[in-house]
């Protein structure tokens, strides 16, 4: 048998369609042996029995002692009990609501007349789903216009509201933090308020808190009279939120169809709940997950979509998988060290920039394509006798694929018939049921974040220190190691502490010959 034929013999064998969700995956270019699914056998039965105790509510995360429910809402009745059941719904509800009465003007701008933009002020999951959604979905000429402060960049900040200019007297502003405690979104509601006070208008009066109840940010938007506050429940993570009110309310109001996204992420679970492991796409991509990195995280995830609209998937699902599965130790507390990078962009954008090295260098990696079939709605002019721009776009996704495979690299093709609503939807739903799976065969847990903790807390001891050392400045001279041995305090750090209140216009720095030499002193 020629490699060509053995190849479409493999292809037939490994292609796995969903006709009805307009969805197919194919893992033939992967090399894993014929035995990986009885050999795993085990593992995955214990994944999918993982998986059933988590939809049913069992406490996925023992850190917090709380459940995960991020499946919930897309199918409330999944949900343990009636109450939960009911906020799900009624949260959707209001959140759809809010947004048609800002669209009809039944809810205005604090100067009168209609909003024209909305800001999201969040960051990690209370931002880059909501942008994926944006970039992804939103109408062209959307109702409201989006834009997102997910840093504590002041100069970001400036240059936004520069951009923004006049119009942010007719923006609504979504402040998200689950725990009203987030730092960069604490500072990015501050900065956003004090440019609505600048320009003389009420921020409250265009302020929406999506929050946990009885947080910090839900006591502020409570004692201010912000104009509608959303739920937060701590049964989501922020990585696994964008089902929530964290991306309904923004994608509603930029005219996405939000209900036809939860129906999309719907059915994909309902698929990929019951269905054999050699049938069930989420599986699938966890054992070659698996199969690539030797159950260890050896090999990165490069994640390339063809289509324009879905350059953020990469990103989103950077911290998706990497936030999930990046675990210094497993359940049993065994130094594991696990995880999986992910990077990427987008094709064929990438066959330009890195392909180059993922075709001839350091084979660290397996590909996963992302193909939307319909290359345009509408008619398209042909660029060559017979072929259209599409055309070239999916001549360069399998002239890629066959090029890496030639070249012994490893890929995953997923494909969908259109760019919707209902396919994105099923598409973030099947990285999620994925990354569940995949940490239940290598035994670590997917719902928390220690590292992420660790170094909030790291950060805030540096701010800390930053106030001794401006307080400790005099208008005396010294160098940092002078002042770090006044103070007891590391050397390195009160280094860059100085050099950021100089750089800041709060300390005096004279400049020696050598770094270490320069001295400072109070402003």
């Amino acid at each position: 048998m020629s490699t060509t034929d053995s190849l479409w013999t493999r292809f037939q064998q490994y292609f796995v369609r969903y006709e009805d969700l307009g969805f197919s995956i194919d893992v033939s270019r992967m090399a894993f042996s014929p035995d990986l699914f009885a050999v795993m056998t085990p593992k995955v039965e214990r994944a999918f029995a993982d998986m059933k105790s988590l939809e049913a509510g069992s406490i996925a995360n023992p850190d917090e002692g709380r459940m995960v429910g991020h499946y919930w809402l897309r199918n409330p009745d999944l949900a343990p009990d009636a109450t939960i059941r009911n906020e799900i719904n009624q949260a959707l509800d209001d959140a759809l609501k809010f947004a048609a009465d800002v669209h009809s003007g039944a809810i205005m701008a604090p100067g009168g007349g209609k909003f024209t933009r909305v800001l999201v002020v969040g960051i990690g999951g209370s931002a880059l789903g909501p942008q994926l959604v944006a970039h992804a979905l939103a109408p062209a000429v959307p109702p409201l216009e989006i834009d997102f402060l997910d840093n504590t960049d002041p100069d970001g900040m400036d240059r936004l509201f520069e951009r923004i200019g006049a119009e942010l007297a007719t923006t609504v502003t979504l402040v998200i933090s689950k725990s009203g405690g987030t730092k960069e979104t604490r500072n990015g509601m501050l900065e956003t308020a004090a440019a609505y006070k600048k320009m003389g208008v009420d921020f409250a009066k265009a302020a929406v808190a999506v929050t946990g109840v009885g947080s910090e940010l839900d006591k502020h938007a409570i004692a201010g009279g912000w104009l509608a506050r959303f739920p937060m429940w701590d049964w989501v993570g922020g990585r696994t939120s964008l089902m929530s009110t964290v991306g309904t309310i923004a994608a509603a109001l930029q005219g996405v169809d939000v209900r036809g996204f939860l129906a999309g992420a719907a059915a994909m679970d309902e698929k990929t709940r019951s269905l054999p492991s050699e049938k069930n796409a989420a599986m699938l991509l966890a054992l070659m997950w698996h199969h690539a990195g030797g159950g260890r995280g050896l090999k990165d995830m490069v994640v390339l979509p063809y289509k324009d609209r879905l350059v953020l998937f990469s990103k989103y699902l950077q911290q998706l998988v990497m936030e999930s599965l990046g675990k210094e130790h497993d359940l049993n507390g065994k130094v594991v060290n696990q995880g999986i990078a992910v990077y990427g962009n987008k094709g064929s954008t990438d066959q330009h920039a890195y392909v180059q090295q993922l075709r001839d260098g350091v084979n660290n990696f397996f590909a996963t394509f992302i193909e939307v079939q319909m290359a345009r709605a509408g008619e398209s002019a042909e660029v060559d006798p017979g072929f259209t721009s599409g055309d070239y776009l999916q001549g360069f996704l399998r002239g890629t694929r066959k090029a890496l495979a030639e070249g012994g690299r490893e890929s995953i093709t997923l494909s969908i018939t259109v760019l919707d609503a209902f396919r994105l939807g099923g598409l973030i739903a099947l990285f999620e049921r994925a990354v569940g799976f995949y940490a239940s065969l290598v035994n670590v847990n997917a719902y928390h974040q220690p590292g992420v903790e660790a170094g909030k807390k790291a950060a805030g001891e540096f701010l800390a220190k930053m106030s001794q050392v401006e307080k400790a400045l005099t208008a005396s001279e010294v160098t940092a190691a002078e002042l770090a041995s006044q103070m007891g305090a590391d050397a390195e750090d009160v280094f860059h502490l100085l050099n950021h209140l100089a750089g800041n216009g709060r300390a005096l720095r004279l400049v020696a010959d050598s770094p270490f030499d320069d001295r400072f002193s109070c402003v």
